[in-house]
């Protein structure tokens, strides 16, 4: 009895199946050729992810040591006699010579772009950056007064009222949504600066009279209210804007902006004459340490200004506004260790708060975006619209990531 022979196809398996379905060769090639290209995806993004996160640590660290350090400096330079409100006006934006280092060394030195500095730089670019630092400078006098002629108490707790106002003009002016995330995070850290000056009531002025105290009230209040402002604002031009050199650009023109409207106000009021005169006459430490004193605010105040210029353009202005509060409280702490300041209860209690609300406003963020990304990786951001403003928030980090490593891209 014999058995059937078993059949074997004289073709490989891929062949047999070719012969089969045709075109099977093409469908399989075409599903390798996807996948490799997915897998590159992949890569790419996570290499735009690590970018983006190292430059925003950059930032933070650069906006951290600014704060703290020019707060620590500007109490140095007053408790030691120094007392000109255009001094401290002009030390903060005078410092732009340094944003020549992150501009042109990429390009001329490095070689780590290919992005000529100041390409694509638009006409309305450079005129928005001009008025923007017009105003910079008029904030920043406006700053100089309210700190000079109020006590910290007081200069503290009016400017606690920015974020709010941050907050509002967010939602007005770049269409920031209002969530438990943010709301809870500006209520705590509100409440941080209030308790902040609530604890200084000790820190009030001698022989302070009507007049300057009005003056500095109002100038305390313009101030927030202008830089409350100025956050939104550069959130909306930063749309304009493809990468993050174009950030660095923009804030060198301002800079310069601010630095012109303070040299003409310091020349017009015979302010160059003063600085001279606190040098040698009233700085109880010596003419060497007011200027060393003078230019490592110049250095300080820079590092404050880019790594908020930093924040803005990779995150939002709300962002923005949120990291420089929660530093209000940091720069206590840096008072109370630098120079022995008092640290009672309220000013712990003070602190804690404002730890909480960043660290919960920044813990928010990272669940967000890490939902954000896993939808886009589903269903592209199309499925679910109750998520649509996850998602584009997420397509927006995508092009800030973007901007990051291929900043010199033509076609960006």
């Amino acid at each position: 009895m014999h058995s059937s022979p078993r059949f074997t196809s004289p073709l490989p398996d891929t062949d047999a199946a070719a012969a089969i379905r045709p075109g099977y060769h093409e469908v399989d090639t075409q599903s390798e050729s996807s996948s490799e290209d997915n897998n590159n995806a992949r890569n790419m993004n996570h290499r735009r992810r690590r970018s983006y996160m190292k430059l925003l640590i950059i930032n933070y660290i650069m906006l951290f040591i600014g704060s703290v350090s020019s707060s620590l400096l500007s109490k140095f330079y007053f408790n030691h006699k120094g007392n000109s409100k255009w001094v401290s006006t002009w030390v903060q934006s005078a410092g732009f010579p340094l944003l020549l280092f992150p501009i042109f060394l990429p390009y001329y030195l490095f070689k780590t772009t290919t992005r000529k500095p100041f390409k694509k730089f638009s006409r309305k670019i450079l005129l928005l950056s001009v008025v923007v630092g017009l105003f910079l400078g008029l904030n920043n006098l406006l700053f100089s007064w309210g700190v000079s002629y109020l006590p910290v108490s007081t200069s503290s707790l009016l400017l606690s009222t920015q974020l709010v106002f941050t907050l509002i003009l967010s939602v007005i002016i770049v269409k920031q949504r209002i969530n438990f995330k943010n709301l809870n995070c500006v209520i705590l850290l509100s409440l941080s600066v209030v308790l902040l000056a609530l604890g200084s009531d000790h820190d009030k002025a001698d022989g302070l009279s009507k007049k300057k105290y009005f003056i500095g009230f109002i100038s305390t209040v313009g101030a927030g209210l202008l830089f409350a402002l100025y956050l939104p604002v550069m959130e909306l031009i930063y749309r304009e804007v493809y990468c993050y050199s174009m950030v660095m650009e923009m804030q060198l023109i301002m800079e310069i902006g601010a630095t012109a409207f303070a040299t003409a106000g310091m020349a017009a009021d015979g302010g160059f004459a003063e600085m001279r005169n606190e040098s040698l006459r009233v700085f109880d430490l010596g003419e060497k340490a007011y200027w060393w004193t003078i230019w490592f605010n110049v250095v300080t105040w820079q590092l404050c200004f880019m790594g908020t210029a930093g924040m803005v353009f990779l995150t939002t202005g709300l962002t923005g506004g949120i990291c420089m509060t929660a530093l209000l409280s940091m720069n206590v702490v840096g008072g109370v260790v630098v120079y022995g300041d008092h640290f009672g209860g309220v000013k712990a209690v003070s602190t804690v708060l404002c730890v909480w609300g960043f660290c919960s406003y920044v813990y928010g963020m990272y669940v967000r975006t890490k939902k954000g990304k896993e939808m886009i990786g589903v269903n592209g951001g199309d499925d679910d619209r109750r998520e649509q403003p996850v998602v584009e928030m997420a397509a927006v980090r995508s092009q800030r990531l973007r901007s990051v490593v291929d900043d010199d891209d033509d076609d960006v």
